[in-house]
């Protein structure tokens, strides 16, 4: 299809996937492709990235080649796609011989719309050959980031996808992901030698999200109390060790949670199937490292927590992504603390990178800390990180909701730093506090840090609030973590004008109850639904198990809700339900019409 309208393929969106509108750029990046250009799509998690090549791999002839870096995320898209009535497949590592001979003979005969591979794959020669026999609609190279060698997910396999310019040329490629700072767009497009192509860059804001972010203070506690708010719905929650998932996991089933762990030290069968368990079933938590994630596009998560902070911001947008990727009202909430700092300040001591990337991280980290320390808007802070200006405050965070106080720190700034000089900077955060408090432990004895004159004069805060203030200080640059890996703190240059008391210091106070907004977990299902809401998810979920998918890929919560205002009773009804293609109306039509009829005809008694 060369030269095809936006009016075109606007028929096309409709009648397959359900949709009557293109959302943001989808239709410009399409016709791009679709007229055989190449492009590079910087586009927000939930925004539809998928579709952006899933529409012209059916629009043009011959097959998609789709690039991606866990079989996770292509079994999911496959299943996705299979019920839209696309022909789909993948090939990868987990299938038979069998399975393997039978997706190339359908590759070849060809019977595929769409071919998912992973990148390690490509490098085999036998494959391209394949592809050199057949008519290809086009290559997309999904997770484009994780070609930057500075990224946080880099993988050694995707540098081997630049061949595909020399070996197709004449196949349009596009490069696709949420995640790309403009160092790592700058990689993108060299290391897959697309300079002649359409950046199309949708900016990073997801609207939908709101973002908490709190210091910790009695963490599971505070987890409870964020939990109890969220009506059993799905959520993701993120620690920074493997032993730290198990003990969570452990306590919150205590607690009387479903809750799963996730870590690459555990059992390959067991990550598996709390995976899909994840996956198929509402009302989930799943406890996780930063193993999970990436392959799964679950989008009624409504909630990702970070129980430790992350080492860049990078990551942090790349793991809050995961909620609320269906467009409705989500949750980023995160705690952090200073042993945070100190302890991704000691995975990078002990690293064996080059000095630059070492500096590189460092800077990551600081710009992570930055973010949780600041006094304004986290969405303005965390979009200016991404080049992107946001003008005003978002009304969507936690500082927005409910700003905390200030307080004039001067003096216990000046306390702070002159302590740190008299101990020779030479000792980490614990130990400072303690001479400011004027402890007399073994350590403090055998120091003779108690001869101090800073010994004793810090009294007037607690262990809490001298931890914060150090946490800020660190955040603003007035003491640096040495890289020896024992957490010594260092006085920097720019503390000379505070110790002078040529300026004041204002810190923030963590002292502060944020009060979040009421209902943004929920959709608004009125009582008198409510029987009908909870009958269409039995439904679904039935449906789900006789095609064995997950229950979103039958319909998303959002397709189901507007179902629920609609209340069809005929078939041509259906199709003005978003997310219900001609397909879907086929596949799972009476089905649901039947169960709105009969709520009609027999009331609340039918539905429960």
């Amino acid at each position: 299809m060369s030269h095809t309208t936006q009016a075109e393929l606007k028929i096309l969106l409709k009648k397959v996937f359900g949709y009557d509108e293109f959302r943001g750029q989808q239709a410009e990046i399409i016709t791009t492709l679709v007229n055989n250009q190449d492009a590079v799509v910087i586009m927000p998690t939930g925004a539809g990235k998928s579709l952006c090549y899933q529409l012209p791999a059916i629009a043009r002839a011959g097959t998609a080649i789709v690039v991606s870096p866990l079989i996770a995320l292509m079994q999911d898209q496959v299943a996705g796609l299979v019920e839209n009535g696309i022909n789909a497949a993948a090939l990868h590592g987990h299938l038979t011989k069998e399975q393997r001979q039978a997706t190339e003979q359908a590759l070849l005969a060809g019977q595929l719309d769409i071919l998912y591979v992973a990148p390690e794959r490509l490098k085999s020669e036998r494959l391209r050959r394949v592809f050199q026999q057949i008519p290809l609609a086009l290559f997309a190279i999904d997770e484009a980031h994780c070609v930057s060698q500075w990224g946080h997910d880099f993988r050694p396999d995707y540098l081997t996808l630049g061949c595909l310019a020399q070996e197709f040329p004449h196949v349009p490629r596009i490069a696709l992901t949420a995640t790309a700072d403009k160092r790592t767009q700058q990689e993108i497009i060299e290391r897959l030698h697309l300079q002649q192509a359409q950046l199309y860059c949708s900016g990073f804001d997801r609207k939908n999200l709101f973002y908490h972010i709190e210091p910790k203070q009695q963490p599971r506690q505070q987890l409870l109390d964020f939990l109890s708010q969220q009506s059993g719905e799905a959520g993701i929650i993120y620690c920074a060790s493997r032993r730290k998932v198990e003990q969570t996991t452990e306590w919150l089933q205590q607690q009387g949670y479903a809750a799963l762990a996730y870590h690459a030290g555990l059992d390959a069968k067991i990550r598996e199937t709390n995976q899909r368990q994840f996956i198929y079933e509402d009302g989930q938590l799943m406890v996780a490292t930063v193993a999970f994630g990436m392959g799964v596009d679950k989008p009624d998560v409504r909630f990702v927590v970070h129980l430790d902070m992350p080492r860049s911001i990078e990551s942090y947008y790349q793991e809050t992504g995961r909620a609320g990727r269906d467009g409705l009202p989500a949750t980023a909430w995160m705690l952090y603390g200073l042993q945070d700092v100190l302890f991704n300040r000691q995975l990078l001591a002990q690293s064996t990178a080059e000095p630059r990337v070492k500096a590189v991280e460092q800077h990551r980290l600081d710009t992570m800390l930055a973010l949780c320390e600041s006094t304004c808007c986290r969405r303005q802070v965390l979009l200016r990180y991404f080049s992107e200006n946001y003008t005003k405050p978002c009304g969507q965070c936690d500082w927005c909701v409910n700003p905390a106080s200030t307080w004039n720190a001067t003096e216990s700034a000046q306390k702070a730093l002159s302590c740190v000089y008299r101990t020779h900077q030479r000792y980490g955060v614990s130990h400072v506090i303690n001479v400011l408090l004027g402890r007399n432990n073994k350590q403090i004895q055998q120091c003779g840090h108690q001869q101090l004159s800073t010994w004793g004069i810090g009294q007037e805060l607690n262990e809490a609030q001298w931890r914060s203030v150090f946490r800020q200080l660190i955040a603003q640059g007035y003491l640096a973590i040495s890289m020896d890996g024992y957490g010594t703190l260092q006085l920097t240059e720019r503390c000379r004008s505070l110790l002078r008391g040529e300026i004041a210091l204002y810190l923030r106070s963590d002292q502060r109850a944020v009060k979040r907004p009421k209902g943004r977990f929920e959709l608004e299902v009125s009582p008198d639904d409510y029987p009908l809401w909870h009958a269409l998810k039995r439904l679904r979920r039935q449906l789900a198990a006789d095609h064995q998918v997950p229950p979103y890929r039958i319909c998303s919560d959002a397709t189901l809700f507007a179902m629920l205002q609609l209340k069809p009773t005929q078939q041509n009804q259906l199709l003005q339900v978003p997310g219900i293609g001609t397909h879907k109306r086929r596949q799972f039509g009476n089905q649901f019409i039947e169960l709105f009829a009969a709520a009609e005809y027999a009331g609340e008694e039918f539905l429960n």
